[in-house]
């Protein structure tokens, strides 16, 4: 059987050092303006560039920081772990590559969940993390998912997930792709117990996560600039021969062609969260 799924290891240029996500040591160069402050003053402007308002990925431990009250929250099933269920093996076993990932992220899979207040508002958050596998969605983010779900509706709390993810993690195999099936039917369930779901989208939000959670909210919103889409641009050019719109995928265009709600800047989150979810409550 030809190996047709092994990378080429020439084609991967970025060492996984490099690939950061809220930034490390005392200076921060932004990406797209080139503008170098403390890293101090970057949190303290909730990892947005203040030149030209570039927002810097960040992962759960931020987005919990800036959207509960006080940064107070409780951790709900933070002991589940993933498996290598098919002991799969492309250049190295999928086992050593979660091992790998949680050493050098701290993080047990790509999600955590959080329950806590927004202004005084219940809300529970489900966060993807991309620092693991890229954000990668496998069968404990499904489940995760899954129980913030069955949380919510027991505590009679709305749900807001966090998307940060290059799509399904392939060495799951179809039990990647059963968490698209999976997520959507228990929001079934939380729409049938009439509670909300407000879908976060953020840089980048792509493949499998896109076609199923991420695009279910009630309200559908996004942070300024963010990559989401099915394939990358890249694919999709390679694939229909033509050049596309200028700004295709990105947060403001999804939102002229009516993908989105609205578009939210980081620093303002909090307080429209806590609007939106007073706004559900009457």
């Amino acid at each position: 059987m030809s190996s047709w799924f092994k990378r080429i290891k020439q084609g991967i240029s970025t060492s996984t050092s490099e690939k950061k996500e809220a930034p490390d040591g005392l200076w921060h160069k932004c990406p797209n303006c080139k503008k170098t402050i403390t890293v101090k003053d970057l949190r303290e402007h909730y990892y947005v560039c203040d030149k030209c308002n570039y927002h810097n990925r960040i992962n759960s431990a931020e987005y919990f920081e800036i959207i509960f009250d006080d940064s107070e929250y409780e951790e709900l099933f933070p002991n589940i772990y993933p498996k290598d269920m098919l002991g799969f093996q492309d250049l190295k076993p999928y086992g050593e590559r979660l091992k790998e990932a949680q050493k050098r992220s701290g993080l047990k899979d790509a999600m955590r969940v959080g329950a806590g207040k927004v202004l005084g508002n219940d809300l529970v958050v489900a966060c993807m993390d991309f620092a693991f596998i890229g954000g990668s969605m496998g069968s404990v983010v499904g489940e995760k998912i899954a129980r913030s779900i069955d949380h919510c509706i027991a505590h009679k709390m709305p749900l807001m997930i966090i998307s940060k993810s290059g799509g399904a993690r392939m060495m799951e195999s179809a039990f990647s792709l059963m968490q698209m099936a999976k997520t959507s039917a228990k929001l079934t369930q939380l729409a049938n117990a009439r509670l909300p779901y407000i879908s976060l989208m953020t840089d980048p939000t792509t493949g499998g996560v896109t076609a199923s959670y991420a695009m279910l909210g009630d309200l559908n919103i996004a942070e300024p600039k963010a990559l989401i889409g099915f394939a990358g641009p890249r694919v999709i050019k390679e694939t229909i021969k033509k050049d596309l719109p200028e700004g295709f995928q990105s947060a403001e265009f999804l939102q002229e062609h009516g993908f989105l709600d609205f578009i939210v800047d980081r620093k303002e989150l909090k307080q429209k969260l806590a609007m939106v979810l007073e706004m559900f409550k009457h």
